[in-house]
């Protein structure tokens, strides 16, 4: 019988050795990315606190479109960068939750460099 290998433990596994290594502060928070099937999160974690700053995602109402592709992934960059703004917050540690800096992730993060953000 052949085994499909677990990657969302994989990816898990990727994201602890990642979290090790980086963490978010009151002047630089910590932009995390969870990326599920239909839908895309950001939000912006202060560490030493433990709190969200702010956040946004594909599921809110005022979100039009479809939430799993590559532009609704761009707004949701943008929209958490305007929101970063908002709180005087410009320069944050990019989190990509163990994925891969490809597609959607990708666009997120570009997008929230064009609001604004700084990493």
């Amino acid at each position: 019988m052949i085994k499909r290998p677990d990657t969302n433990a994989k990816r898990i596994k990727r994201h602890k050795r990642v979290r090790g290594k980086i963490s978010g502060t009151p002047e630089r928070p910590r932009l995390s990315v969870y990326r599920s099937d239909s839908h895309i999160y950001a939000q912006l974690i202060d560490d030493v606190n433990q709190t969200t700053l702010c956040s946004a995602s594909s599921v809110e109402k005022d979100f039009d479109g479809a939430g799993g592709n590559i532009e609704a992934a761009g707004k949701v960059g943008k929209t958490v960068a305007e929101r970063a703004l908002a709180r005087g917050i410009e320069n944050v540690v990019f989190d990509r939750g163990g994925y891969v800096y490809h597609g959607r992730v990708k666009a997120l993060a570009e997008g929230a460099r064009e609001g604004g953000l700084r990493f």
